[in-house]
Formats: C-alpha cells, structure tokens, sequence
C-alpha cells in the first residue's frame, strides 16, 4: 500500500514538472524543482530567460500558479524563479537549442549547428563538451553523429560532475534525438592540479631542501674487518 502511495506521488510530481516545461516552452527552461514545506509547495524553475517565464507584471507567474491548484489539486504553490547566468554550462539549455534550430532549418544544418554550439560551450570556457544527435542526418538511414571537443570525465565518481541532458528535435525526415554533456570550469574536481607561480614556487623549495639535505648527510664509513 505504501508502494503504490510513493508511485502516484512521484508520478504526480513528474507530471507537474513537465507540464510546467511544455507550458513555458523549449529553450526557455532548464529543469523543474519540486520542493516541499510546512507552508507548501516551493516549484524552482531554473531558466535562463526571466523575463519570459515571468510575464509582464507577473501575470504568467499567476496564471501557472492557479492551474497548479485547480488541475493538480497543490494547496499552496509558491513558484520561485532561479536565473541561470551562464547557459553555455546547462547542457539542457544547449540541447533544446539544438532542438529547436533542427526544427527551424531542417536536418540538414545539424553539423552547423552542433559545431556552432560546441564553440559557444568552448568559447565560454568549458573543460570539454560532447554533443551526440542521432537521427535520419542526412541519409534516410538513421545514423549517429558525434561532437566533441575537450576533457570530459566519462565514468567513476568524477564523471558526475559532468551535466548530461536530452532533447528531441522533430523534423520532416524524422525525430532526432540529442544529447549533449558539459563540463563546467566552475565543476568540483578532486584530481584536478592548477600549474601556477605558486605551486611552481613551492616546487623549487622543496627542490632546494631535499638537495641541501643531500650534502649535509654524512657519508658512511665503512670498517675493515679485522682477519
């Protein structure tokens, strides 16, 4: 019974982020999270774009906020706006603009595309960036397509760090699929070694110590044995 509870419940929160998603449109959001308190429900919309997903006067906001309440039956939603200030590292945000350039100029641009937003990912100084479509491009068989430019973690505990999104392009040819993954300067890497006058600076004294203690340990004198 408890099993079926948690189901209905994550499959209503499901339900609510991509109703929020389709209702604000592609490109304009990144990701949906659903947060909840005593006083209600908190919905955090990371978008790059405000303004559009707020509205003039807050009257999107508003106009959201009571069919949360009416079709999802949320007692108190309070919507919350979180701006993404760097969008060449929400992989979200590059994919669904891949989308929607695939859509807009046909299938055919996709190496422009994707090579355009590798250099906007790189450019704005990422580790490294993959991006992946598969699809009918350009051949009537479908086929898949890689991207890829830097240093990407691809497995262990490392590779979490790097951010992994999805999108789909329907074009006449047929539905592409994209995916892209960035990793971000601003990533916590454990293993990442910064080579700077510091670390150099502290190179040589360590240098310069070690071989000073070199020539001041004595040599050991060996004794004859006596026949």
């Amino acid at each position: 019974m408890e099993e079926k509870k948690v189901v209905k419940f994550k499959k209503d929160e499901f339900a609510v982020k991509e109703y929020i998603k389709k209702e604000i449109g592609m490109g304009k959001v990144s990701r949906v999270r659903v947060e909840y308190t005593p006083v209600g429900e908190k919905i955090v919309i990371s978008t790059n774009k405000p303004g559009l997903v707020i509205g003039r006067g807050g009257e999107k906001i508003a106009e959201l906020t009571d069919i949360l309440k009416t079709k999802f039956k949320l007692e108190n939603p309070r919507i919350e706006i979180e701006e993404i200030r760097e969008p060449e590292f929400d992989a979200q945000i590059m994919a669904d603009e891949i989308a929607m350039g695939l859509e807009r100029f046909g299938p055919l641009k996709f190496k422009i595309l994707a090579y355009k937003t590798l250099q906007r990912i790189m450019g704005a100084g990422a580790l490294g960036a993959e991006i992946r479509l598969s699809g009918k491009l350009p051949s009537s068989r479908a086929k898949s397509w890689l991207f890829t430019q830097g240093y990407l973690k691809k497995t262990g505990d490392s590779a979490k760090v790097v951010d992994k999104a999805q999108a789909v392009a329907q074009t006449k040819p047929g539905t592409v699929g994209i995916k892209v993954s960035v990793l971000s300067p601003h990533a916590p890497m454990t293993d990442r070694i910064i080579i700077d006058e510091k670390l150099i600076n502290t190179l040589k004294e360590n240098n310069k110590i070690n071989d000073e203690a070199q020539e001041i340990k004595p040599k050991k004198v060996r004794k004859k044995k006596v026949e």
